[in-house]
């Protein structure tokens, strides 16, 4: 069944990515650009080639990839096009439209977020950038490009974010000069703040369908419009109706057309179970009649059913990514009439929770499935094609190359003229840099956390470096030339996880992750690290601790012997997600020793904490000296306890502060005088004019004093913070490494930096250098950038 006309929707994928209660290193499910901006967000196929677009890239403005069919029946990729006047970050390929010989693909990003089109054209196998357009009115933020639509010498563009999310639909016409012009602007009646018209639009020849899927309370509305050839315009000719649906379906969500009929997806129907809708024409009455809801036979929830609609090989083609616990599937009915269940196409047995079926497109025996949470969120790509019986079956798995920068060794940068390799500095130097995938990441994989060991019989220092999927072991010993020894694997059956953290005692290190399921702790003999022939190695852990399954971050007092899990969730014991204690005495046999919190803080009143730093008091408290305090980063106050006596922890005092966002981590002066906290998510306000530190007198542990909030002339988000003698390290995401001089404590001042980031700005987001490690006695500081990798680096008065 070959399509008229080329059709494209984007859906609202974000309904699927949900973050984990506490783990708020992402604020929320990503947004719709997010979440399909990875590669294959966008695919599409004609002419027996596959078309998937990456617009997620750190190096690059955006690649569309081109796959064909080699001699020898092996998909290849033949062809990568980027725009002529990309810049990094330009989300190039967020949206892609293929009729023919003519493409168009969609950049969010360029002029201020205002976005713009490319047109690229076949001549002869060569597809070549012939053109560049955007809307007459745009505004900074308004994303057009985001959404595209292609039939012929018709064009639709969305520009979803303008005029505070209502949207709007920009129509374009293809002349005989084949120049593209701007016909007009679509803005469906009623359409207000929020309503997201032009999530979707489905174009064939002279009809669109545009779905604006949060109109009437998140019910949904789906507009329709014709060509009239006369008139040279667009003309809106009513909404599509069905007397089924309620608050919150999300109709139009999804929307794709196929002769004389249209579907529609509406994924939220039934509490995330989805329907999709189908409608055909009437020539006679000149308008579109329901002729029955699809909805899927299975007592599975959470389907997304309706997320991605399409038509192909005489089938109506259903999107589910919510299928099999997020594993994703679709589903295919017979086209027109009863709509008859006529199977399934899914990935394999074991894949992971890929949401495959985020994105598709279909076209006579040939199907793209964009597979967009595969690798860690970085996307992939499954081709199906039918054979001889006429079943689809999978061809081949596609995907990008793993991007990152190359690693620098061999011998120190020095920061010069405020430039480091391709890093910005001052006052720090790059002794070198791993980057992801030479400390054993693979596509998607970012680092997270970082501590530090130094062998006491050898002398050697080593990076423990955490990623989404294990734990990296790196020989510092030659800090210029670090070697990847080995990686310990994350606990076998937990999922990836963005955040894992990790803590070092008696020449052990204890591991945990959050959002990762029955993880629990792992616990490794670092003494294992000495003889290592033939690096990299793979690892197991020396022992393990399950009374905790997922959490967010381990705490430990080397003085006392205790490890601290904060953050708990997922089972075992979360106490609330407060200090689960843990005697860690015997570093293979650890033991639970009580909970601590404090139900006056934290989000949800259970006394959750964020990270803490627990110590042998010897502050100027004397009434607590000799007794083990913590000290929390409680989301909503810092809490400080004497945890002393396990079975009777007491809380000694809990405090505010102004404008708070979420109180994430903090660390003491080496006096214990004060306490330096970082607010992750307060910049993100816009209230805030730089990156904030709040400085606390905790001289008297039952009454903290909040001395300073400190404004630095950085505006990127603060993420954790370590201090050594006089010098306070912040690893501030997309600035990097910031070093303070904090001799005199309420009056900071920066004395060096490097920015692990080197393409876009320094602005109030995620993602950048998440910690660092400035303890080691050799004075070299380790970073970690999520990204990028690793980085060891040494502030220039500091000699190795």
């Amino acid at each position: 069944m070959k399509r008229p006309g080329f059709i494209f929707c984007m859906t609202a994928l974000l309904l699927l990515l949900v973050a984990p209660a506490h783990a708020q290193t992402f604020l929320s499910a990503p947004s719709l650009e997010q979440a399909l901006a990875g590669f294959g967000g966008a695919v599409a196929v004609s002419n027996d080639a596959v078309f998937v677009g990456e617009a997620r890239m750190s190096t690059k403005p955006g690649v569309i990839y081109i796959f064909e069919q080699d001699s020898n029946g092996t998909w290849t990729e033949t062809a990568q096009l980027m725009a002529s006047d990309g810049e990094t970050d330009d989300r190039f390929g967020s949206a892609l439209a293929v009729d023919g010989n003519t493409m168009l693909v969609g950049a969010t990003r360029p002029d201020s977020s205002r976005g713009a089109v490319y047109v690229f054209e076949n001549n002869n196998g060569t597809w070549t950038q012939t053109a560049r357009f955007t809307a007459d009115d745009l505004a900074a933020g308004d994303a057009f490009g985001a959404v595209l639509a292609l039939s012929g010498d018709h064009a639709l563009v969305t520009a979803p974010s303008q005029n505070d999310r209502a949207g709007a639909v920009y129509a374009f016409h293809r002349g005989e000069d084949g120049m593209w012009t701007q016909q007009a602007k679509l803005v469906g009646t009623n359409v207000d703040t929020n309503d997201r018209f032009g999530t979707a639009i489905a174009l064939q020849g002279d009809m669109a369908l545009i779905g604006a899927p949060r109109q009437a309370n998140n019910k949904g509305n789906v507009y329709t419009y014709w060509y009239d050839e006369a008139a040279g315009a667009w003309m809106e000719k009513g909404l599509l109706e069905s007397d089924s649906l309620s608050v919150g379906s999300r109709f139009g969500s999804a929307l794709t057309i196929h002769d004389s009929w249209a579907l529609v997806g509406a994924p939220m129907v039934g509490g995330f179970t989805g329907a999709a809708y189908a409608f055909q024409y009437d020539e006679a009455a000149s308008t579109w009649m329901e002729k029955g809801v699809i909805e899927p036979e299975t007592e599975e929830r959470q389907l997304r059913f309706g997320s991605t609609v399409n038509f192909g090989d005489d089938k109506a083609w259903i999107g589910a990514p919510g299928a099999n616990g997020f594993t994703g599937m679709i589903y295919l009915y017979e086209a027109g009439g009863e709509w008859a269940a006529s199977g399934t196409i899914a990935q394999e047995e074991g894949a992971s929770r890929g949401f495959f079926g985020g994105t598709m497109d279909v076209n006579d025996d040939l199907a793209v499935i964009g597979i967009p949470g595969s690798d860690y969120g970085a996307g992939t790509a499954a081709i199906f094609a039918t054979n001889d019986s006429g079943e689809w079956e999978e061809q081949s798995t596609i995907a990008g190359p793993v991007e990152g920068f190359d690693a620098v060794t061999g011998g120190q940068v020095d920061c010069t003229d405020g430039v480091a390799s391709a890093f910005d500095c001052s006052d720090v130097d790059l002794v070198s840099f791993l980057p992801v995938n030479d400390i054993g990441g693979g596509r998607g994989v970012r680092t997270n956390d970082v501590w530090g060991w130094t062998d006491p019989d050898t002398g050697k220092e080593w990076a423990i470096v955490g990623r989404v999927d294990g734990t990296a072991f790196i020989d510092i010993s030659d800090a210029a030339n670090p070697v990847y020894v080995g990686n310990l694997e994350k606990t076998e059956g937990a999922p990836g996880s963005v955040w894992r953290d990790m803590k070092v005692y008696k020449n052990h290190v204890f591991i945990v992750a959050d959002g990762a399921g029955e993880h629990g702790m792992q616990v490794f003999d670092l003494t294992q690290l000495r003889d290592v022939e033939n690096p990299p190695v793979e690892f197991e852990e020396t022992a393990h601790y399950s009374n905790i399954h997922s959490a967010h971050n381990i705490v430990i007092n080397e003085d006392t012997g205790y490890a601290y899990a904060v953050g708990s969730s997922s089972g075992g014991e979360t106490c609330g997600g407060g200090l689960h204690m843990i005697n860690i005495q015997d570093p293979t046999n650890p033991e639970f020793a009580g909970c601590f919190a404090d139900p006056a803080t934290g989000r949800a009143s259970t006394g959750y904490s964020h990270d803490a730093q627990c110590v042998t008091y010897s502050g100027p408290d004397v009434e607590h000296q000799g007794k083990e305090i913590c000290l929390g980063a409680n989301e909503t106050a810092l809490s400080i306890a004497d945890v002393t006596d396990k079975e009777n922890p007491i809380a000694l005092s809990n405090a505010s502060y102004p404008n708070v966002g979420y109180a994430h981590q903090g660390w003491l002066t080496e006096d214990q005088r004060y306490f330096y906290l970082d607010d992750e998510l307060d910049e993100l306000s816009g209230d805030l004019e730089g990156t904030r530190t709040l400085i606390w007198d905790v001289s008297d542990l039952d009454d903290p004093q909040l001395v300073r909030e400190y404004i630095s002339e950085d505006k990127s988000s603060d993420h954790n913070l370590y201090i050594k003698g006089n010098l306070m390290y912040q690893s501030n995401y997309q600035s990097g490494l910031r070093i303070l001089d904090i001799s005199d404590p309420a009056n900071p001042h920066t004395v060096g930096y490097f920015d692990t980031v080197p393409y876009g700005e320094n602005k109030p987001s995620m993602g950048g250098s998440w910690s660092n490690y400035p303890f080691f006695q050799s004075g070299v500081i380790v970073v970690t950038s999520g990204n990028e990798g690793v980085f060891i680096l040494k502030k220039k008065e500091v000699d190795i």
